[in-house]
């Protein structure tokens, strides 16, 4: 079910896109594709996920089980939330749905 955020904060700030995470059924594989077909750096990886940083956005390549596929929006409204899950890289989050059932992840800005 979707979920409508209270956008009532009208400070001119906008909110930033962290990161796209797509599905892959093989993490290292589709780092190595990426990595040889485009200029990125590896911020993390390991068997379930892989963290790719590109000069303006992160990729997230996801295994279908563990992670959906999602968009990730850094913004002041995710602190406002009492259902933020503790990551392994620390950061802060939780995940919504858009009305088309989309997955969207808001990330709170402190925990970056």
């Amino acid at each position: 079910m979707s979920e409508q955020l209270n956008t009532s904060d009208k400070s001119g700030q906008l909110d930033s896109l962290h990161h796209v995470a797509i599905s892959v059924t093989d993490i290292a594989a589709a780092v190595d594709w990426y990595r040889t077909n485009f200029a990125c750096d590896i911020a993390y990886q390991d068997p379930t996920w892989a963290f790719l940083k590109f000069a303006n956005v992160h990729v997230a390549l996801v295994l279908p089980n563990q992670h959906p596929p999602h968009l990730a929006f850094v913004t002041p409204r995710a602190t406002e939330r009492t259902d933020l899950k503790v990551h392994r890289d620390g950061t802060r989050s939780v995940y919504i749905y858009d009305p088309a059932e989309n997955a969207v992840e808001l990330m709170d800005p402190t925990s970056l």
